[in-house]
């Protein structure tokens, strides 16, 4: 049993902290750690595990010192990273705890080893406390760490216990070890021969917990294929404690890649650290990224033994889906059949869907080419079934992605042949009359009648089928209910940025509307290294998250001046003569003139995102453009879907892109898809990802 001593918000994602206090069966003592849950844990974001870090603190700390001196911008690397921190105490500790009057042994100074000595055995366990702690984590917070994806790091003291507990750990207990100023040789040193000599009694017995001498007695490089260390030039125990040319020397010797950073004027406090954490952190993300991705192939493989089981091949299918029987109506959890796919087509298992705000337009009426009763959906996660005849590019077990814009790569469209677009007309025609390429459909309900398809994809079903050219062959690897952001919304914002505008450094962008759409766009054009970057939103809680991924101003319109429109206030107070590149994301035509009116006389640009209700039409003067403006839009951000989304699912696995900040909502099960609904009108859901697996 656990309990919670304090919870407290520290991120602006909302990334929490708990100070939890249990009782140890290592230690014999209540002990007290600290840890932080990223908002990916909060949401519900990972199917899979939640990649942890344990940091082990110096001589004197408890659970808190790094809280308080290093926590700010470790929360915020991990945030990032989507990772968990779990931060214990130094030792057991209480009134019936032997204790020392120097600072370097007893309460504060575990040394992170078991104690066989008196008075020292009965509650200096710290070795095995550390192991405890793991299971605790593992089992309180059900993915935190688990199938191996946890690393290790600590500062002095502690950066010896992350050193010796990883080398004496079986292989894949830990994905990674690092260290801040760590006692690497504590045989050959104060701190260490005092410690050993009470704990253990002697020094002799303290080499079986000492890092050089683990590589030198192992005589061969640990499963690690590179360790991390930092040592600060000014650190004044560097000399007498630390000895880290000692293993160095002995890494060398054995073959051990060791990454060792002498930082210049660094000493050996808590600002240290906190000045490179961040770097550590990202190290460590590094490798667990590889143990994630093992994670989702083992997880992938399982789906894929289930579905060759079921023996589906061929035969209908039936399972659940939420159907839209007509605009402004609930949709309707019902029973279907899900026919097997014809030639040139993939039929789907759905693991994860995302709403998408395309979704509601349809619902609500919008859509001039919405059709009921249907299956919408289009921004999904799933695993090949079964293939029709001819289809050769995906086999069942493979991950895809479905796309609404098909990319079918025939020598004779000159849509997919030209670098200029990725509207491939080939099944528009019929995806439009919401109907497979051969002008019939897949669906059926209970009574036979048949169902229509949704933008070539119907994904809030538990089954799907799609053409061939509208899937996106991904990574075994791939987080199915992360990278189904691809299939739409986060994708259309990026390649906005990227591909139809093309934006580059230094140029200024002012981004219209502050939902997932417009805060890629924003993610984007700072990767893109544009600045300033402008933020409008009538929203004022949404400019938390857009500054977060690289918006330097947020502007509210409703804030201004009477009479001062938001194009007069870009154009004009905020910048001279406007921003190189606006971006309309809200779908509303008269905040569609506002974006393309601040854009730069001369040359600026504005790209229209947004999707406007049926028989909406912009308007400006023709002089805004005889001035040089160019008024453009996109359609999937210009992504050639099968050649280009895996693309972004690689960038999302490398780190590079991420992309979890945009989940807010996460729901279980195809029958919540109306509650993910409910969560997408509240307006602060960003995406609200449906897992049906």
């Amino acid at each position: 049993m656990v309990k919670i001593l304090s919870t407290r918000t520290v991120t602006p994602q909302g990334g929490i902290l708990h100070r939890v206090q249990h009782a140890s069966t290592s230690t014999q003592t209540e002990m007290i750690f600290s840890i932080f849950l990223p908002q990916v844990y909060s949401v519900g974001t990972n199917q899979g595990p939640t990649p942890a870090v344990y940091w082990l603190s110096g001589l004197t700390c408890t659970d808190e010192n790094f809280v308080q001196k290093a926590g700010p911008t470790a929360f915020a690397k991990a945030e990032e990273c989507g990772m968990a921190l779990i931060m214990p105490d130094t030792s057991p500790r209480g009134d019936n705890v032997p204790n020392d009057d120097g600072y370097d042994l007893g309460q504060g100074a575990g040394f992170y080893i078991n104690a066989t000595e008196a008075p020292w055995s009965t509650n200096f366990q710290m070795e095995s406390y550390i192991a405890e702690l793991v299971e605790l984590v593992e089992s309180e917070w059900k993915t935190v760490g688990i199938q191996g994806c946890k690393a290790i790091c600590g500062h002095s003291m502690g950066g010896h216990g992350a050193l010796t507990l990883a080398f004496k750990a079986a292989p894949g207990t830990w994905t990674s070890v690092s260290a801040f100023s760590p006692v690497v040789h504590p045989t050959a040193c104060p701190w260490g021969e005092k410690a050993f000599t009470a704990y253990l009694g002697s020094v002799e017995a303290g080499k079986a917990h000492d890092a050089t001498e683990l590589l030198l007695r192992d005589n061969k490089a640990s499963s690690y294929d590179v360790i991390m260390i930092d040592e600060g030039t000014k650190d004044d125990f560097k000399d007498e404690q630390l000895k880290l040319a000692d293993f160095e020397a002995a890494a060398q010797k054995v073959g051990q890649a060791v990454a060792v950073r002498r930082l210049e004027g660094h000493d050996h406090s808590y600002h240290f650290i906190s000045a490179f954490i961040a770097s550590h952190l990202e190290f460590h993300m590094v490798r667990l990224r590889r143990a994630l991705g093992q994670a989702q192939r083992s997880s992938q493989n399982k789906a894929t033994e289930q579905l060759m089981q079921a023996d589906t091949t061929g035969k209908p299918i039936k399972c659940k889906a939420m159907v839209a029987r007509g605009p402004k109506e609930p949709l309707v959890l019902e029973e279907i059949t899900v026919d097997p796919p014809k030639s040139g087509e993939v039929r789907v298992k759905v693991l994860a869907n995302a709403l998408c705000h395309t979704d509601i337009y349809t619902l609500d009426g919008h859509d001039p080419e919405g059709l009921f009763p249907c299956i919408l959906g289009h921004e999904a996660g799933s695993i090949v079934e079964s293939v029709g005849e001819g289809v050769t590019s995906v086999k069942p077990g493979d991950k895809v992605i479905p796309c609404y814009t098909p990319q079918c790569n025939m020598v004779t469209c000159i849509f997919c042949r030209s670098p200029k677009t990725n509207l491939c007309p080939t099944i528009r025609g019929t995806q439009g009359q919401g109907k497979m390429p051969d002008g019939t459909v897949r669906f059926k309900d209970k009574d036979g009648k048949e169902i229509y398809h949704f933008m070539g994809c119907s994904t809030m079903s538990e089954y799907t089928v799609l053409a061939e050219i509208s899937c996106a062959k991904i990574s075994d690897e791939a987080p199915l209910e992360k990278v189904c952001l691809f299939g739409c919304g986060v994708s259309t914002g990026l390649g906005a940025v990227f591909n139809t505008c093309k934006v580059a450094a230094k140029e200024s962008v002012a981004v219209f509307g502050l939902g997932a759409v417009g805060l890629a766009v924003i993610q984007a054009a700072r990767m893109a290294g544009a600045s300033p970057i402008f933020a409008i939103d009538v929203n004022p809680s949404k400019f938390d998250n857009a500054r977060s991924l690289g918006a330097t101003h947020c502007v509210n319109p409703k804030d201004l001046d009477e009479g001062v429109s938001i194009q007069k206030h870009i154009a004009g107070t905020l910048t001279p003569w406007g921003v190189d590149y606006s971006f309309d994301c809200t779908g509303n035509t008269e905040v569609m003139r506002s974006a393309l009116e601040c854009a730069h006389r001369g040359w600026g640009t504005s790209c229209v995102i947004g999707v406007a209700a049926a028989g909406h039409e912009i308007s400006t003067r023709p002089f805004q453009l005889v001035t040089g403006r160019v008024w453009k839009g996109t359609a999937f951000g210009g992504y050639k879907s099968r050649s280009d989304v895996p693309k972004l699912v690689e960038q999302h696995l490398s780190g590079d892109l991420p992309i979890d900040h945009f989940i807010t909502n996460v729901f279980k099960g195809v029958a919540s898809t109306n509650d993910a609904i409910h969560a997408l009108h509240s307006g602060s859901c960003l995406r609200a990802v449906v897992h049906y697996g």
